[in-house]
């Protein structure tokens, strides 16, 4: 057994923060809780820790119903995205600290705070104290302190967030690593679609406190099972349309259509088509390509990719390639949809 929310709900005052939860978190590797800010993660993992109580509803893990025990008699470490530190501590008694709590032996302590911080990289600095230390440097020495417990249960409430591009690169990559062979069960909150798909593991996919799909991370961003879930995992937002399905074509508008892709069963009617950003580009993609034109209102060229954002029609539209494109804003362009790659909702918003 593992952590589990049974039928969980949180009321603050007439406020529903979280609605009716059920889920079985995955014992192995990575829970990711994908959502905007606001969705509920950092609820749902104070509810989780012990932080927050549930309004009804109960939380297990391993098999034990552990709703009503406070947080100090859980095994649980949380790790923040704002670097929570002692800041008149070093960093060896911060990493220290929940060891020293639980009354452990001296030598246990040194044994315990050199391995973990050996692994991190932070053996040189263990005499500094945070001020001294890099953001960086900082979220390993919280990390530190978190793996150092040996915790049951280790959250990390979007650990990266706060770091630049090249720090939360490498903590990212490094972090799956750091909890290989400990008998943990780990649940990270992210807004990032992309930090979701490289950590890999299972997802969570959070709106507006409820979560519209779990599953393995892969398959949910591969088959949304409705449209919620496809914006929740998708950034640049997934592009959403209004199409009609007649005689085995979908038409978008008067001068764009395609053939249902082979596969999909669409009877005629109307439907919400769905196509991520990047299977839309200034050149043709795939085996299969509709082309679409558009106004250019912005166009974002970077070294590596380009996003141009146009208009079709009443609808705002956004591309994301490889490679810079040279097109200017208030041209009409010319783009080519992936149609291998449409996903198509019914009128409930669920994944056909």
């Amino acid at each position: 057994m593992t952590l589990e929310l049974r039928s969980v709900v949180k009321r603050v005052g007439a406020d529903t923060h979280i609605y009716e939860t059920s889920v079985v978190f995955a014992e192995e590797g990575f829970n990711i809780l994908l959502g905007t800010t606001l969705s509920g993660k950092t609820t749902l993992m104070q509810l989780m820790a012990g932080l927050e109580r549930p309004s009804s509803g109960e939380v297990w893990f391993r098999g034990v119903n552990v709703t009503g025990v406070p947080v100090q008699k859980r095994n649980a470490a949380m790790v923040y995205q704002q670097f929570i530190n002692y800041p008149n501590f070093s960093v060896f008694e911060n990493i220290a600290s929940p060891l020293r709590v639980a009354r452990m032996k001296r030598a246990e302590v040194e044994q315990r705070v050199h391995k973990v911080a050996e692994l991190l990289r932070l053996t040189p600095l263990l005499r500094r104290r945070p001020a001294e230390l890099s953001g960086g440097q900082q979220q390993r020495t919280a990390l530190a302190r978190a793996l150092v417990k040996d915790a049951d249960l280790v959250l990390l409430d979007e650990p990266l967030a706060n770091l630049d591009f090249k720090l939360r690169e490498e903590l990212r990559d490094e972090l799956p690593a750091l909890f290989t062979n400990r008998r943990c069960t780990v649940v990270m909150a992210t807004s990032d679609p992309t930090e979701a798909l490289l950590m890999g593991g299972h997802t969570a996919a959070l709106h507006e406190g409820r979560i519209t799909q779990f599953g393995a991370t892969a398959q949910i961003y591969r088959k949304p099972a409705n449209v919620l879930t496809a914006r929740v995992f998708s950034n640049p937002p997934i592009n959403m349309a209004p199409v009609a399905v007649e005689k085995g074509s979908v038409v978008l508008s008067d001068t764009v259509k395609w053939p249902v892709q082979s596969g999909v069963k669409l009877a005629d009617g109307t439907y919400t088509v769905g196509i991520r950003p990047h299977h839309i580009s200034p050149v043709v993609n795939g085996k299969r390509a509709a082309q679409i034109e558009g106004r250019v209102q912005i166009a974002e060229i970077s070294g590596s990719e380009s996003v141009i954002h146009f208009e079709h029609g009443e609808l705002s539209w956004v591309s994301q390639s490889h490679g810079v494109h040279a097109i200017q804003v208030g041209e009409t362009a010319r783009f080519y949809i992936d149609v291998e790659r449409c996903m198509y909702f019914d009128s409930d918003g669920n994944l056909i």
